[in-house]
């Protein structure tokens, strides 16, 4: 019985999770706010992690993602990379247009900003909005994707090859100036 009784806490010590690092608290700093669109951050996109990655995955996709922006109810896509393999376990700080920093195979696709690139938080001013970092594992290698290709291509690309997905809810409030 006492076997049993360890088999859950095992089982939920290997969820697939994702992690995004050098935030305070949970809260984007400047370092990583958009900038443009009155914000004056410095756009460096942050390090993205998982871990215990499920089996049977053979490529993840990460994406960056404000359901609060004010767009009647779609939200707004900040970053999506697909194509990643399942060996790797980050995506480097920094790395977004930085092939050397990207993992191998990797590709940044179309964010809301028309971009082919990481774009930060940047919110109406007064307003705190969630970020969602998802982390998908998919049953295919790759997605027939390219940079230009909209974040709904690349989720209709994803229909029925998703294995498992973890989410981190990260948040950023912009002052009112």
């Amino acid at each position: 019985m006492s076997l049993l009784a360890i088999l859950p806490a095992v089982a939920a010590a290997s969820a697939f999770t994702v992690n995004v690092d050098g935030l305070n608290r949970g809260q984007f700093g400047n370092e990583h706010v958009y900038g443009g669109f009155g914000c004056h951050g410095q756009n460096v996109s942050p390090r993205v992690s998982w871990s215990h990655v499920p089996p049977g995955t053979k490529s993840i996709v990460v994406t960056i993602h404000d359901p609060d922006a004010p767009t009647g109810g779609l939200g707004w896509t900040h970053w999506q990379v697909a194509n990643i393999p399942p060996s790797e376990t980050s995506i480097e700080k920094g790395a977004s247009g930085d092939a050397r920093l990207l993992p191998a195979g990797a590709i940044e696709t179309l964010t809301d900003f028309g971009a082919s690139a990481y774009g930060g938080p940047c919110p109406p001013q007064g307003d705190s909005h969630r970020y969602i970092v998802t982390a998908t594992a998919l049953s295919v290698a790759s997605l027939d994707v390219k940079a230009e290709s909209s974040p709904a291509l690349v989720a209709y690309q994803m229909h029925g090859k998703v294995i498992r997905q973890a989410r981190y809810v990260a948040r950023y409030y912009r002052s009112p100036e």
